[in-house]
This record gives structure tokens, sequence and C-alpha cells, in this order.
């Protein structure tokens, strides 16, 4: 009897140790799937060139409509690729992806009225360093050893 449930007892944990997942690879599976470098590059690619259209004084309304609208749909869609299995890799992501939405909202708000293009760029650049954050943290928890 005692060794049939010692039996069941190692089974179990033979069954158990298949499932389990090292965090670094699934978080290297979560950066592959997500195309996280990809949408990384895009997204700062965005950034900077909303800021730019922001700063520039002669960009009219409709062509910040469209570079900012630009922003906010890349932004929306890296958002939908969290939760990361990292906890903290997520909120710093979910705290970078909240301020580039604001920023690129504010953006599409600012028109000509150079207060509010500068709280657009002030939001964006809060977002864009929060990102670099982030993705370093993606970057050493997906490989760690």
């Amino acid at each position: 009897m005692i060794r049939r449930v010692g039996l069941v007892v190692v089974a179990g944990l033979l069954l158990s140790a298949c499932g389990t997942v090292s965090a670094v690879s699934a978080m290297r599976t979560w950066v592959d799937q997500s195309n996280f470098h990809s949408s990384m590059k895009t997204l700062t690619t965005d950034v900077r060139h909303s800021a730019s259209a922001l700063r520039d004084v002669t960009t009219s309304s409709a062509s910040l409509h469209t570079v900012c609208a630009v922003l906010l749909v890349d932004t929306e869609s890296a958002n939908a690729s969290l939760p990361t299995p990292d906890n903290q890799s997520t909120a710093l992501l979910s705290r970078a992806y909240t301020s580039i939405g604001a920023g690129a909202n504010q953006c599409y708000k600012a028109g000509a009225d150079p207060l509010a293009r500068a709280a657009a760029i002030a939001s964006l650049a809060k977002g864009l360093s929060v990102l670099a954050e982030a993705t370093v943290r993606v970057d050493v928890v997906s490989l760690s050893h």
C-alpha cells in the first residue's frame, strides 16, 4: 500500500514537471509570438514622427490627425499583446502604452495650440522613456540563462 502511494506521488511529480515551462522560455515565446521587437521599432518610429510633426508649427490639424491616428492604432495593437509572462515587464509596458496613447490623443486634438502640442510631446516623451526601460526588462528576462 505504501509502495503504491509512493509510486503515485512520484508519477505525479514527474507529470507535473513535464508541464512546467521556465520563465525564460515563456518570455522568449511571448517575444516571438507578439513580434515584440518589430512592434517596438514601429512604435518608436511613430512616436518620433508624431513628436516631429507636433514641433513643426506648419503641420496642419489634418496632418496631425493622420500621424497621431496611426500612432494610436499601433499603440493599441502593441497593448493587445499584453500581458507578458513577467509581471514587471507587463507593468512597464502598460505604463508606456498608456502614456503614448494619451500623447496620441493629445496630439490628435492639439491643432495649432502650442500648449496642447507641448503637452502631447511631454506625454510621448514620458511614454518613450518608459518603453525603453520596458524593452530592457523584456530583453533581460528573455535572455536570462
